[in-house]
């Protein structure tokens, strides 16, 4: 069994993707949600099932998604936490003396 699917770019939060049946009327999404994800962007459109391999989302979750509440968000990927790539000259330059 598959679902016809179409995603959207988010353009207000970067890496951030909304999956919606193909049909799905936008303006019928929770208005918090509308606000949110900010404008939407068409990205593709593909054929989701249980065999499909998404970049980094897990399919069967997002078909649980579809199917239950009528979308599914990826939302972005997490930043490393760059503090830590820092030199150690920097990460102590204001500690107490």
């Amino acid at each position: 069994m598959t679902l016809p699917c179409s995603v959207y770019r988010s353009c207000k939060r970067q890496g951030m993707y909304l999956y919606v049946l193909r049909d799905q009327v936008l303006d019928e999404l929770p208005e918090g949600l509308r606000h949110y994800i900010g404008r939407l962007e068409h990205a593709l459109d593909l054929e989701l099932g249980p065999e499909r391999k998404l970049a980094q989302e897990d399919v069967l979750k997002v078909l649980e998604n579809l199917q239950s509440q009528g979308f599914h968000v990826q939302m972005p990927p997490q930043q490393e936490d760059y503090i830590q790539h820092l030199p150690e000259e920097l990460l102590t330059r204001n500690d107490p003396l």
